[in-house]
């Protein structure tokens, strides 16, 4: 990608024109191939008069991180996002996906939400900052990262397990996601990300007798496995209100009229919550999975010849768990749905803080308030990870602080990884916006 020199050290004044020039980096991964992007946005930071370290445990999937020195009067602040995107394969799009075409008020390609858009603000901000001079409190620690779409054992993971002094005495971040324009009952809210689920994933492993596919075959391990899919399907793991959704429940059903305030509030009633859900429409999707721990099945193995039946069977599970729980609670609700002869064994656990630092949340609410008055700010749980779990290991507490001012109608979670992603040009500039200010405002 080319653009003149003049272009590069001023495009911080247009940030819808330096995302497009993100997203137009085709860094689906895998492979992801996110070396170019980087080096643009390095040359960009360069010019501007950055002190750029670039890491990689390959160089074609390399990080970028640089500093914008404060007063040294609070802790450095970090902000931090991935220029990976997921695949646009089997997806059929009203424009290219790496065109970046704008088009009835809309950025339009792969990464226009997730999350070029988000990086594009960060850069923007800090590059402001840096022309305008400014000197923030503590100094600002920008890390752009690769692989986040696929585990981040390139990007995050490789950073914190080899230079963690990078990120020493970093006490706050920002990244993915949260900011966004909730519309709820006639009401604008802003969720500020302060907690995520923990990824906890499973073998289930049934067994039968083998045989010949031509002999009738009753109960074998096929017929267990089905068992256990429908067990999954039919039921809910049990209710738990943590603090966090507890916040949330409570501040819509303060802010919505009577009969949705009243009808939101039960959500708190274990006895009532999966009434409620039911009865939510849409809404419920957004909401089930943050009042449950949850587990998908995702991959099937069993057999390999088609007139033998085999003797086992393997499932693997995608399990969520809630801030505060484990591995073993995990387990005894599952056993409380699943059969006895089922055997489950834990694959794979990533922690995630049971209590978050609120420290600067208000701060960010604030921000966010001043900007859409209209609005209410509140903490968000997502149900999903970012890389967020992997610097947690080091003490930092991360806000989804992306801010985007959305349209009604607007369905944020569906169009993100789906086709025909985009982000209405005018959220990037107050994203930028509300992220300079924090900057600027930013106490330690």
């Amino acid at each position: 990608m080319e653009s003149s020199a003049a272009d590069q050290i001023g495009i911080y004044q247009n940030p819808v024109e330096l995302c497009r020039n993100l997203i137009r980096f085709d860094t689906r991964n895998p492979p992801g191939n996110e070396a170019e992007c980087i080096s643009y946005i390095s040359d960009l930071l360069s010019r501007a008069g950055f002190e750029i370290s670039v890491l990689y445990k390959s160089p074609d999937r390399p990080n970028l991180i640089t500093r914008l020195k404060g007063t040294g009067d609070a802790p450095p602040l970090m902000m931090y996002g991935h220029v990976d995107v997921v695949t646009t394969a089997d997806q059929v799009w009203t424009h290219p996906p790496f065109e970046a075409k704008v088009a009835d008020g809309f950025i339009w390609g792969r990464g226009a939400l997730d999350m070029k858009s988000g990086v594009a603000m960060m850069l923007a901000a800090i590059l402001r900052a840096k022309a305008e001079r400014l000197a923030p409190v503590g100094d600002v620690v920008l890390v752009v990262l690769c692989d986040e779409e696929a585990g981040s054992e390139f990007g995050a993971k490789y950073l914190v397990e080899n230079h963690p002094k990078r990120f020493s005495d970093i006490r706050y971040a920002i990244g993915e996601f949260g900011g966004y324009t909730a519309h709820v009952g006639g009401k604008k809210f802003y969720p500020i990300q302060i907690a995520e689920k923990q990824v906890c994933w499973m073998k289930a492993t049934v067994r039968g007798p083998a045989g010949h596919g031509a002999r009738p075959m009753r109960g074998g391990a096929m017929s267990r496995a089905a068992d256990l899919l429908r067990r999954l399907d039919r039921h809910r793991l049990p209710v738990h209100v943590t603090p966090v959704i507890r916040q949330m429940i409570e501040i819509f059903a303060a802010n919505l009229p009577f009969p949705k305030g009243l009808i939101f509030r039960q959500l708190l009633n274990p006895h009532l919550t999966d009434f409620i859900l039911n009865h939510l429409g849409e809404f419920s999707e957004y909401l089930d999975p943050l009042l449950h721990n949850t587990v998908n099945a995702t991959i099937i193995r069993g057999g390999d010849k088609v007139n033998v039946i085999p003797s086992e069977v393997t499932v693997a599970l995608d399990g969520r768990l809630l801030p505060g729980y484990t591995p073993n609670d995990m387990l005894a609700e599952l056993r409380q749905i699943i059969a006895k002869d089922v055997e489950l064994e834990v694959t794979r656990h990533e922690p995630y803080p049971a209590e978050p630092d609120v420290g600067l949340f208000e701060t960010l609410a604030g921000i966010l308030q001043d900007a859409d008055p209209c609005a209410v700010a509140m903490p968000l749980l997502i149900p999903a990870v970012t890389d967020a779990r992997i610097f947690a290991r080091l003490g930092i507490q991360s806000y989804g602080f992306i801010p985007m001012k959305l349209p009604a109608g607007f369905n944020f979670f569906q169009t993100i990884h789906g086709a025909d992603e985009r982000i209405p040009a005018a959220a990037v500039q107050f994203g930028t916006q509300a992220i300079y200010e924090l900057l600027k405002r930013y106490d330690g």
